[in-house]
Parts: structure tokens; C-alpha cells; sequence
């Protein structure tokens, strides 16, 4: 590694991005990191440069801005739209000029999500199927239509990789024009704290419980999708940024840190069940005095198309372990019980904010 590594970084004002670059400024080697962030807002620009990251106001899908800005730095750190697949193409071209001009295959950390692990359950149902991310061959077996999986696979063509040589006696080497690890987070709770959400910089709030949480507070009934059956892991935001910066010390410590094939790390402790989310915000919603009771009942055909437009991740099964995740030093300690009681306070934060759909 260069002795300043220039790092890209898309995502900064979201959710995930405001906590995990947050934490890398807090890094006591953050001095030897020079961020530049793409971001729409030039109002978030420049609130951006007091903490030092130099903005690059504009747009992901301008590709010949992603492509300039991908071809003059050492990493990537992709926390934008994980369906982004434009966004995703002009930052690899930048990325396979990087390395044409350098010689070094780039680093490219991208974020994608366990709702490519996803069935069908309709809520109906457990699945037994768990997902271990230190299986490249199980992995190999979601098809390529699954949710993410299309960029997922678009890193993978462009990534250098270890493969076995025919007779199986060693492995060899393959270089491709990046490194690539895809970082998979799944049901991310918790207000995100830090100092680029106090700053106005960052979304405070995850996407996929407050969407429940919404549709429940305008039907006044907490919600679930068939009998809330179906089971999705966990992760606190704060411990997911920690994942971030853990894989970043393996990789500049270790160059056996898998990447490529090898290279998929799941941000998950912990499972739960659709239900018991259900009941938890129905028991908040009881002591808002919003409901009369707290257990949660079925969406309808005509909710699910008018509070999420016929499509929610909370009928899916989605079961994964997070081997390799832990194996390179991450060590989460938030449990599916924090998980359910971080559900009140979210509750109350949108009820403040007067959420209605």
C-alpha cells in the first residue's frame, strides 16, 4: 500500500455510509487515509470537508464522472444502491484503468446484502437452508437472479481470484484487474450515532423495520406478511461499521485475506422472526396508545401494494453464518434481543416525525 491510500468512498450521506466512514475517521491511522466521497448535495459537500474528505459533487450514474473519480484511487468503498449496476460498471472501468496505469489490481469493497439469499416463503414458513460465507461453493449456487446478485457477479468478472491448478495438488493465482470483497449486511437496526449524522451529513435511520414500523402506524395494527413464519439475521449498525473496519486491517495486513471467489463476508449476528418484530412493534404501538392490542396481523393484498408497493423483504427467509466474517478478527456482540428492543425507540423516533405512508 501507498503510504496515503486514496479511497473513493459512494454512500457517505446514507445509512451504512455515514456509520462506517465515521468509524474509519475515528481509525488512529486515519491520517494515512484520503477519502473523496461522491455526493449529490452541495450543501452535504461541504460539510464533508470539515471532516476532511474532499466532496466530489455529482451523481453515481454520471459514468464518465465515476470513471474518473475510480481511476485515481487505490480502493473503492461502495456503500451506495447494491442494484446499482451502471454505477457499479463505471467504477470498474475506472478501477481496470487504475490498475493499467499502476500495475496493481485496485481494491474494490462493495456493498451488497443477504436478500440474495431470499426464497419464497410468503412468511408462511422457516426455511433450513443457512448460508455460510465461508462457503464459496454454496454461495455459487444462488442464481444469478437473485436480489444483488448481478453486480455481485459483475465484481467477480474483473476480480483476481485463487483457483486449483487441474490436478488439485496446489493452486495458482489468478490476476484480474481488482480485488474484490463484498460485504453482505442483512437486517441492520439501531439509530446510527456518529459524528457525520450529528453533522446533518448521514441518514440516522435503516430501511427495512421503519418501513414496517410506517405501514403499521398508518393502519394502526402492527403488520406482518402471512404468519410472520419466515426468519432474517440481525446486525446493530455500529457493530456492521466495525466489520468494515475490521476487513480493511486484514486486508493490509494479511494479502491471504480472501477475496474474489473467497471474497464475500456477511454482516449478521444473530437471527429472528418476522412475528416476533411484528409483536414488538405492536407492543410499542399499545403503549403510544396508537393500538389496541399488540399482536401483529396479516398485511393484505391491497397493503402490501400501498405500503410497499407489493414487495417486502419481510415475507423472505433470508439464514446465513458469518464465518469468514469472524474468522478475520470481527467479533460482534449484539444479540437478537438487542435487536428487538432497539424496535420502541424506533417506533417513537417516527411517530416524532409524524410517519405516515
Amino acid at each position: 500500500m501507498p503510504q496515503q491510500v486514496k479511497i473513493l468512498v459512494t454512500g457517505a450521506t446514507g445509512y451504512i455510509g455515514g456509520a462506517v466512514l465515521g468509524g474509519f475517521l475515528a481509525r488512529p491511522d486515519a491520517s494515512s487515509l484520503d477519502f473523496r466521497a461522491i455526493v449529490r448535495s452541495p450543501e452535504k459537500a461541504e460539510k464533508l470537508k470539515a471532516f476532511g474528505i474532499t466532496p466530489i459533487v455529482g451523481s453515481h450514474n454520471d459514468e464518465e464522472l465515476m470513471v474518473k473519480a475510480a481511476s485515481e484511487v487505490d480502493v473503492v468503498l461502495a456503500m451506495a444502491d447494491s442494484n446499482d449496476l451502471p454505477a457499479a460498471q463505471a467504477t470498474l472501468k475506472g478501477l481496470k484503468k487504475r490498475f493499467e496505469e499502476t500495475g496493481t489490481p485496485p481494491i474494490f469493497i462493495h456493498t451488497s446484502g443477504t436478500g440474495s439469499l431470499i426464497d419464497n416463503a410468503a412468511g408462511m414458513y422457516a426455511s433450513d437452508i443457512i448460508y455460510d460465507d465461508s462457503d464459496p461453493d454454496q454461495i455459487e449456487t444462488l442464481p444469478a437472479t437473485q436480489a444483488h446478485r448481478h453486480v455481485d457477479l459483475e465484481l467477480r468478472s474483473y476480480a483476481s481470484f485463487t483457483a486449483a491448478n487441474t490436478d488439485s495438488s496446489s493452486v495458482s493465482f489468478v490476476v484480474g484487474y481488482i480485488k474484490s470483497y463484498i460485504v453482505l449486511p442483512t437486517t441492520i437496526y439501531s439509530i446510527a450515532q456518529g459524528p457525520l449524522f450529528e453533522a446533518g451529513i448521514s441518514n440516522s435511520h435503516s430501511v427495512q423495520v421503519p418501513r414496517l414500523i410506517r405501514a403499521s402506524i398508518a393502519r394502526k395494527q402492527a403488520g406482518m406478511v402471512g404468519k410472520g413464519a419466515n426468519f432474517w439475521p440481525n446486525v446493530d449498525v455500529h457493530e456492521l461499521a466495525d466489520l468494515y473496519s475490521t476487513l480493511w486491517d486484514s486486508i493490509i495486513k494479511n494479502t491471504e485475506t480472501g477475496h474474489g471467489r473467497q471474497g464475500y463476508y456477511f454482516g449478521a449476528n444473530g437471527e429472528h422472526r418476522l412475528y416476533d418484530v411484528g409483536q414488538a412493534i405492536g407492543e410499542a404501538l399499545v403503549a403510544l396508545g396508537i393500538s389496541k392490542s399488540p399482536e401483529p396481523t396479516t398485511f393484505t393484498q391491497e397493503e402490501l401494494k400501498k405500503y410497499f408497493e407489493g414487495v417486502t423483504y419481510s415475507e423472505h427467509n433470508s439464514r446465513c453464518r458469518a464465518s469468514r466474517s469472524k474468522s478475520i478478527g470481527w467479533n460482534p456482540k449484539m444479540t437478537t434481543e438487542d435487536f428487538l428492543k432497539s424496535i420502541k425507540p424506533e417506533v417513537e423516533a417516527w411517530v416524532r416525525k409524524g410517519a405516515a405512508i
